[in-house]
């Protein structure tokens, strides 16, 4: 281990967010990343646990090898730490970034956990800035042909591991720019665009190619030996009342950050309404505020989690705890208070504002109606599954939760057709889709060995 006393020496230390007040004036990162002294001094603080949850099934998804790579960044061998973090996580400057550090919960340290997240994004940039991370050209091919449908973060990480593998890979992308919700589900601030590219980038310098602007039809499977498909759950769930569905909203703003230019769907000077508590719905209030909204509401239909660890959720499960993130922390700033409303949804639109009614269960309790301003109504209610289009057009059916999850649980669907991600299991992390899009690959490598 590193420093057998160092959980007890140095306090947890997170990169700390930028000032609300500036970085409530443009979409730029919204944290501030510390020097290698700091991070070498939290990595002492990992304990190398005879059972290190953090790398368990209620940890990392990836499994990375969390206690190894802590100890090498401590010693002060980065390089070697970066290379031990790469032999299971394919895209370290995107978890590092938006996961939300699963491996921390359950760290032996609780509340005081090991800063994992932020450890990782310093190798990789670390890594990027110092050029240890090449392009890693596979030394033969196999001859085989996999064709990749979407490129989010399950196609990207089925893409890589493919491509090193030996295989002939090419991502076949319906958007203008390659990199799925990656690119377009999530705000700048969140996650760089840059950093996407940069992957991108690299990714084609290993081989791999990207077919962008460009709808995957059925007849593919006769031209490629395995298809994968990764196109994410990208059906929203809507509402008895019309919106603006919040990724339409947030590739909107991110298309106008990229290009300079005014968004498509703004909500500069409106009453705004966010209809979803998660994190989708907690990108719409840090957008709808970059944007200049005269005010944002963000309401959600369940009740306020307890601030504490109930007894039905003991460590080292996931908290099912209050969170404050960064778009609600903003509202506060901005506007003198939390912008969330609990146990609440619109019960119907009216001209310039909504009405709101209060539930007790997902029944409406009458005489709680409410009329508050709004000019734009996002709705953030999470999603029911992968497009019917694409399921139909490779002939597939969705199961009961409109996902492409083969009864036998596998990732193959049928002949040489596979799924991955999102698609395949329903709306989840990126860490997550990661990881299946890397199970998905060794699958197809084992059918493509024959």
């Amino acid at each position: 281990m590193g420093k057998p006393t160092g959980f007890m020496e140095v306090a947890r230390g997170e990169n700390p967010y930028r000032d609300a007040a500036a970085r409530l004036c443009d979409f730029e990162d919204l944290h501030i990343s510390q020097p290698a002294d700091a991070r070498r001094a939290q990595a002492s603080r990992c304990m190398n646990c005879g059972v290190p949850f953090c790398q368990s099934d209620f940890g990392c998804p990836l499994h990375n090898l969390i206690p190894e790579w802590n100890d090498l960044l401590y010693r002060g061998k980065a390089r070697e730490a970066l290379e031990r973090l790469l032999q299971t996580a394919p895209f370290p400057e995107f978890t590092g970034r938006v996961c939300p550090a699963l491996c921390e919960k359950a760290c032996n340290l609780e509340d005081e956990a090991l800063t994992n997240r932020d450890n990782e994004l310093y190798l990789i940039e670390t890594g990027f800035e110092n050029g240890w991370v090449q392009p890693r050209v596979p030394r033969a091919r196999t001859g085989k042909r996999v064709a990749v449908v979407g490129s989010g973060p399950s196609g990207l990480a089925a893409a890589d591991l493919l491509n090193r593998l030996g295989h002939e890979v090419t991502v076949i992308e319906r958007a203008d720019r390659a990199g799925g919700l990656l690119m377009y589900g999530i705000p700048n601030m969140k996650l760089p665009k840059g950093v996407v590219a940069r992957r991108i980038r690299l990714m084609e310098a290993e081989g791999v190619r990207f077919l962008l602007n460009t709808e995957a039809s059925p007849e593919i499977m006769g031209e490629y030996d395995a298809v994968i498909l990764c196109g994410g759950a990208k059906k929203p769930r809507a509402l008895n009342v019309a919106g603006v569905f919040a990724v339409d909203y947030l590739t909107a703003a991110t298309r106008a950050v990229l290009s300079g230019s005014e968004p498509v769907i703004d909500a500069g000077g409106r009453h705004v309404v966010v209809v979803g508590g998660g994190d989708t719905g907690n990108d719409c209030v840090g957008t709808a505020l970059r944007q200049g909204c005269a005010c944002v509401v963000q309401l959600e239909m369940m009740p306020a989690p307890p601030a504490e660890r109930i007894a039905n959720n003991p460590w080292p499960e996931w908290p099912r705890t209050l969170r404050t993130d960064y778009g609600q922390l903003e509202a506060i700033h901005r506007q003198g208070s939390d912008p969330r409303i609990y146990e609440t949804t619109v019960r119907r639109a009216l001209p310039g504002a909504v009405e709101t009614v209060k539930l007790r269960g997902f029944d409406p309790i009458p005489g709680t109606e409410q009329v508050i301003p709004c000019d734009l109504l996002l709705i953030a209610a999470g999603f029911v599954g992968c497009e019917a289009e694409t399921a139909a057009a490779f002939g597939v059916e969705r199961n009961s939760r409109g996902n492409l999850l083969p009864a036998d649980g596998s990732h193959r669907l049928r002949d040489n057709l596979f799924s991955a991600g999102d698609m395949r299991t329903g709306q989840s992390l990126v860490v997550r889709a990661l990881a299946d899009g890397r199970a998905a690959a060794m699958e197809v490598h084992a059918f493509l060995k024959g």
